[in-house]
């Protein structure tokens, strides 16, 4: 792969101590997995998602920051994710009801 046009990185929020933190516990796996498969079926070559460890502001979790933008997101639910590619990723629109 060539350098992606996004990079999505998406809090799991295990802690080196290997304490689960808030954004597991709100079940931001099951987010990350729609989040890829999403991409993946839409057929997105230049995006990559990865899971990444606690992001350090669990009160706003569960979080993921898209770069090379360098935007801060929080989201509910699936539909939030699926806003979240529909506008910025495809229309380049931050979604700012959840930006951090």
């Amino acid at each position: 792969m060539s350098k992606p046009a996004h990079h999505i990185f998406v809090c799991g929020s295990f802690r080196p101590t290997g304490a689960a933190g808030v954004c597991h516990k709100k079940e931001s796996s099951r987010l990350l997995q729609h989040l890829s498969t999403e991409v993946q079926d839409r057929s997105f070559d230049d995006v990559m998602v990865s899971s990444t460890g606690c992001l350090n502001i669990c009160d706003s979790g569960p979080v993921m920051v898209v770069y090379p933008e360098g935007i801060w997101y929080t989201y509910v639910d699936r539909e939030d994710v699926d806003e979240i590619i529909d506008e910025h990723l495809i229309r380049g629109q931050v979604v700012k009801r959840l930006q951090i």
